[in-house]
């Protein structure tokens, strides 16, 4: 029941002990369909939210005292979020409720809160892109291989692999060697997601060209560098005929324990005339090259534990150019040219592009494309 007041001496009813009695077991509920600003009779209460949109509830100041907590649950389809309104509120999870999401709402003063999560929210559900053929016992998911939207049928978690594009092979221009390019970014990350989100897609990059970046609010991932002199982000290679150095991942907003992610670096060319240094991969950095074969490019990553199925190898760096080209990471980056030009790298892999070798002038392989994966709990 909510929160009494009484006098000295004053004499209980038998009602009023009951009341006490039953409020040590089950606290007095106040169910609510729209919106709710909380009162000042909700402390030591349970709020239940059942709506199938989206509702919010307000915490205001000069209604609860230190000390005062309340239940707020969710039971409806649509995401009920504890919101500030005069009052400050924290937590180390989500304000965020999805279905069957709740946790305490507890003053630390008349005009601040702390909530605190009742264990972890669930996962969510939703569509879009492509169903995984084969998921893991458990889980469902789908693949984005093109620009499209993820619809949120459920609030809550959902776990989430993307690829950026994979940057372009090194050219040849009169006799210097052309590098591999870097993979494309990857990371790996769980995340909370209320509302519908836009995946994009990173295209890999033409020859001497960046792969582009792949991004599903709150995760963006970088594309990869190209060879023959660019490294990309946070690598350093920096002379003709090395490697493109990995892209890199970046993560914003609330998530669930998501640490930076660096690119690895390209590798460097035996010389300006063979030998071309292998692209970064999500995996391992790229080879440096030798006379006359040119780098390896760096390992991608198996990906099938998070998907299902079969080994299943993403992100993996272009071979460097030479009289014999570099072999691509994990066969899905571009291989370097053997005195000709680089092979482009697998489509949807975000794999680096192989570089060329020529005494003239010949093309650098393309990087491959992005991919993201998005799986849930059922």
């Amino acid at each position: 029941m909510a929160k009494q007041t009484y006098t000295s001496g004053q004499v209980l009813t038998a009602a009023q002990m009951t009341t006490l009695q039953a409020n040590d077991y089950n606290w007095t509920v106040s169910n609510k369909v729209a919106s709710y600003t909380l009162a000042a009779a909700d402390a030591g209460t349970r709020i239940v939210m059942s709506n199938a949109a989206a509702t919010t509830i307000t915490v205001n100041t000069s209604l609860f005292t230190a000390g005062d907590t309340l239940f707020i649950q969710n039971i409806g389809a649509g995401t009920c979020t504890i919101t500030a309104g005069t009052a400050t509120v924290t937590t180390a999870g989500s304000l965020a409720l999805g279905t069957w999401a709740g946790g305490v709402l507890y003053f630390t003063s008349a005009s601040a809160a702390v909530f605190f999560p009742s264990g972890v929210s669930g996962y969510g559900a939703g569509s879009g892109g492509t169903a995984l053929p084969t998921p893991p016992t458990g889980y469902s998911g789908v693949s984005f291989t093109a620009t499209g939207t993820f619809t949120v049928t459920k609030a809550g978690y959902f776990d989430v692999y993307i690829f950026a594009g994979g940057g372009g092979g090194g050219s040849t221009i009169s006799t210097a060697i052309g590098g591999g390019g870097g993979a494309g970014g990857g990371v790996q990350a769980t995340v909370y997601l209320s509302a519908s989100q836009t995946v994009t897609i990173g295209a890999g990059g033409a020859a001497l060209a960046l792969g582009t970046q792949s991004s599903l609010n709150p995760l963006a991932v970088v594309g990869g560098g190209f060879g023959s002199g660019y490294s990309g982000a946070g690598v350093n290679a920096s002379v003709g005929g090395c490697g493109g150095g990995g892209g890199f991942g970046s993560v914003t907003g609330a998530v669930s324990s998501v640490p930076l992610v660096m690119g690895n670096t390209g590798g460097n060319a035996f010389s300006s005339s063979n030998g071309g240094g292998g692209g970064g991969g999500v995996g391992a950095i790229g080879s440096n090259g030798t006379s006359p074969t040119g780098g390896a490019g760096g390992a991608g990553v198996d990906v099938s534990t998070f998907t299902g199925g079969s080994s299943l190898f993403k992100g993996g760096g272009g071979g460097g150019g030479g009289t014999t080209g570099g072999a691509g990471g994990s066969s899905v980056g571009g291989a370097g040219g053997s005195n000709a030009a680089g092979s482009a790298a697998a489509a949807n892999t975000g794999s680096g592009g192989g570089g060329a070798a020529s005494s003239g002038t010949l093309s650098g392989g393309a990087g491959g494309s992005g991919i993201c994966y998005i799986r849930w709990k059922v």
